[in-house]
């Protein structure tokens, strides 16, 4: 049954929006968390620690913070796999007269696929550099999360990657969510108006969120 479901164009999209949804609360979480850096190094330092402490004593160290990775990981290869799969699927099925699609439904598509792959490529690079520490500027320091994100802002490419990625980010969930929206059967005609207000207003805070940490930074309000 769930092969069936998953072979069918209807199954990849309910995929594709399920997981981005997914993907969509983990991000508001964690602007959240990231704000916390403008109250200081101590307050966010014992943001990063308690992350790790989740569900203790039930839960051992780490042990939460692994299982939201393992969920979110499933979750991008989930939303990537579905989305290349229809990529290809519409590619295959569209006659060669109708290459030249309405301009604004091929805006939107290249918006979702460049978006995309921006968005692939900077959860790597936003891995190595924050998590493992791999290409991190400025010697990594284990535990220290405060100074290793202002030093990462105090780069010209570390700032220039991620406000990149960040506007990426607004345009994918901009058309994203109202997109999944209307996968799910949220979508009505009286109900459009307010979904495209809802998205746009999550693009926009995302972004703006996201981004004020790098401008905090280069400010010198967060140093």
């Amino acid at each position: 049954m769930a092969r069936i479901v998953w072979d069918s164009s209807v199954g990849k999209k309910t995929v594709m929006a399920v997981s981005g949804l997914i993907m969509l609360l983990y991000l508001v979480v964690h602007m959240i968390g990231n704000l916390k850096i403008f109250f200081g190094s101590g307050e966010f330092n014992h943001y990063a620690h308690w992350l790790r402490t989740v569900g203790e004593p039930f839960m051992h160290y780490e042990w939460t913070l692994w299982l939201i990775r393992i969920v979110l990981v499933v979750a991008v290869i989930a939303h990537a796999t579905s989305a290349y799969q229809l990529s290809r699927r519409d590619i295959k099925a569209r006659p060669s007269k109708y290459v030249h699609k309405k301009r604004q439904a091929s805006y939107a598509t290249r918006t979702m696929r460049w978006g995309g792959i921006i968005l692939g490529l900077f959860i790597v690079w936003h891995i190595l550099d924050l998590t493992t520490g791999t290409v991190h500027s400025g010697g990594f320091q284990e535990g220290h999360p405060y100074q290793n994100v202002v030093d990462t802002f105090s780069t010209w490419y570390g700032n220039v990657i991620y406000i990149v990625a960040m506007l990426a980010l607004g345009l994918h969930v901009r058309h994203g969510f109202w997109s999944a929206a209307q996968t799910l059967g949220a979508g009505s005609r009286t109900r459009d108006r307010a979904l495209k207000t809802t998205a746009n207003a999550l693009a926009l805070l995302l972004t703006a969120g996201f981004i004020a940490v790098p401008v905090g930074v280069m400010t010198g309000v967060v140093s």
